[in-house]
């Protein structure tokens, strides 16, 4: 059986995995009558609730051009559009032999498209270029395709690679055509476009040992470590035994593969042996990771391995050691977060976990807000208690020894009224703007070269200022000067002096003095924060005073019923983003609180006194 594998590169939200959905439909992966839920490759329960894909994942149609007999083995990666995943994005371009660039008939190409793709032409993959969602009223198609080859001359792309295939299709109605006037028809021009354009995997089976590069890792409760990658070269069979090695050649563990499984549409299928080309999972070893060689006994040299960008922001996971701890989560001991954050960094190699001298606490190391912020939900669905730190960039230094930091190219799409408004707050937070058009409809698009640091909490910041209608795409550029001090937020906040219920009658008050996050009748305790204060200044107070009740009765209608504003209540991103330096979030599986760092009042004063000092 003949094969091709290829990867799908897309912007979020741009169509990707409900034009793969199609592809399986219309190959027969699925049968006519068989119920499958929409976007059936983003399984992961965060991914269907967000709409993105978080992880890559392997998957294969088996397709038969009309009027032949064989049919072709098609492997798809569907690949993360979110920089923050990309250390995902690098190491599957290494399995493939072309990509599928996806891009939306009306925004183009956007930032993370311009990531991923620059990946694959550095690595002389041959794209092909599909304009999706080709019946949208804002289509603007030939621009989005002069945009495309733009991007592809400016991230050095050889004659070869800028002589593509350009493809117009609707995912969600199930086309692909040669035509950009077509608005009907099958996905038949697509699946030969990529046999014909997608080279086979140039490989050797015969009279060669058996190599593989590690690429994905996950665990099976009953087969324990499950390595996914391309053969390499030469043929494993099962039982086969095989050792893994290290970048440098070392020897890892030696054993057996004690299974192998194909792709074959969503499942893994065992089979009896895997070929060169293949894209497989095998069970069987029990210490080898991502970037490891699994090889024949024989084989001594390994692999080359694609090189991981590195983490440009870390975050604190501490032991959760509130008055409340312990009510709601079932792991709180800093053991099990330890085991848990230890797993993560080894099948996730974009994340790097660091133990802190009093063992209660670990520096997690990430790409981004939105990986981390996607570790500590999954970690809280799991039943964990953390108390988390405000994110910090890590700094670097150049060759004179001066402090370098991290700087994300930010491109935003904004209704024109708005963009005085964006354009003034990212200049506060140091970004220096590199370009700004019209998009069209009224709306402009600007550009910025901006520190991460500055970066941090904005998001929520500037939806506000757009009225929600600002898109906002963030993605790293490069280690650049240190831009010095940057404003962080303005506000002080509102602290519980005490322990027990929030009571309405004390929260009235407290209302006139700013923005409140908790309601009547929650618990709290001391040091926590109940809200924003109006000025700039931290205030603690007394949300748990109630009413004396007396048989004196007020004048003048002052008994009436307390109306409260509903609280603010913040998501677990909008919340990490908030908190200062001497704050933490406190996440349990059904609690998202404010606190501060130190809860006793005067252990606050004496460690403000020393940072002072």
């Amino acid at each position: 059986m003949s094969l091709r594998n290829v990867a799908i590169i897309a912007h979020v939200d741009h169509g990707k995995t409900t034009l793969v959905d199609q592809l399986f439909r219309q190959s027969g992966t699925f049968r006519d009558n068989q119920r499958v839920e929409e976007r059936a490759m983003d399984s992961n329960d965060l991914e269907k609730e967000r709409g993105i894909t978080i992880l890559a994942k392997p998957t294969s149609v088996d397709w038969t051009p009309p009027g032949s007999d064989e049919s072709i083995r098609i492997n798809i990666v569907d690949t993360p559009g979110h920089a923050d995943f990309g250390g995902e994005v690098e190491r599957i371009l290494s399995m493939v032999d072309g990509v599928v660039l996806l891009v939306d008939s009306s925004e183009g190409a956007m930032p993370q498209t311009k990531f991923v793709t620059g990946k694959a032409l550095a690595l002389g993959l041959k794209p092909i270029v599909v304009v999706n969602k080709v019946d949208r009223a804002d289509a603007r198609i030939q621009e989005v395709l002069d945009e495309v080859f733009d991007l592809f001359v400016s991230l050095d792309a050889n004659d070869e690679q800028l002589d593509f295939p350009v493809l117009y299709a609707s995912g969600r109605n199930g086309y692909a055509s040669t035509d950009m006037d077509a608005r009907e028809g099958t996905l038949i021009p697509m699946f030969e476009t990529i046999v014909n354009h997608v080279p086979a995997p140039k490989v050797e089976v015969e009279d060669v040992p058996f190599t593989f590069l590690v690429t994905l890792l996950d665990r099976d409760n009953f087969l324990g470590r499950i390595l996914t990658g391309r053969v390499n070269s030469g043929t494993v069979k099962l039982n086969q035994a095989i050792h893994a090695l290290d970048a440098d050649g070392n020897i890892v563990e030696t054993g057996r593969a004690s299974k192998i499984m194909s792709f074959r549409g969503l499942d893994r299928v065992p089979v009896e042996e895997a070929k060169a080309g293949d894209i497989i999972s095998l069970a069987g070893l029990a210490v080898a990771t991502v970037a490891n060689t699994i090889a024949d006994t024989s084989v001594s040299e390994p692999l080359k391995a694609q090189p991981i960008d590195p983490p440009t922001l870390s975050m604190r996971f501490a032991v959760n050691d509130s008055p409340m701890a312990g009510r709601e989560g079932s792991k709180v001991t800093s053991r099990m977060i330890r085991d848990r954050l230890m797993r993560e960094a080894e099948s996730n190699v974009a994340v790097k976990v660091t133990e802190s001298d009093d063992r209660d606490s670990f520096e997690v190391a990430g790409r981004g807000e939105l990986q981390l912020g996607v570790l500590i939900e999954t970690m809280r669905r799991e039943g964990f208690e953390l108390g988390i730190s405000r994110p910090r960039v890590l700094f670097g230094e150049d060759e004179d020894g001066k402090k370098t930091e991290p700087y994300e190219t930010v491109i935003i799409d904004v209704d024109e009224e708005y963009s005085g408004t964006v354009v003034e707050k990212m200049n506060l937070r140091k970004a220096e703007m590199t370009d700004m058009r019209p998009s069209g409809g009224g709306k402009t698009r600007i550009t910025f070269s901006a520190p991460s640091r500055g970066m941090i909490g904005y998001h929520g910041e500037f939806l506000s200022d757009t009225r929600g209608t600002g898109i906002m795409n963030r993605l790293f550029e490069k280690y650049g000067p240190h831009k010095g001090k940057i404003e962080g937020r303005k506000n002080g906040v509102l602290i519980s002096n005490g322990a027990g219920e929030a009571q309405g009658y004390a929260l009235g008050p407290l209302e006139e003095r700013g923005i409140l996050f908790v309601g009547h009748g929650e618990a709290l305790y001391e040091g926590m924060i109940i809200g924003e204060n109006a000025k700039t200044d931290d205030l603690e107070v007394n949300p748990m005073k109630a009413k004396q009740l007396t048989n004196f009765r007020a004048s003048g209608g002052k008994d009436d019923a307390i109306r409260l504003t509903p609280p603010k209540k913040m998501t677990l991103e909008q919340a990490i983003a908030y908190i200062d330096d001497d704050e933490m979030v406190e996440v349990t599986p059904k609690s998202i609180r404010l606190r501060k760092r130190y809860l006793d009042p005067n252990e606050r004063k004496r460690a403000a006194r020393s940072k002072a000092a």
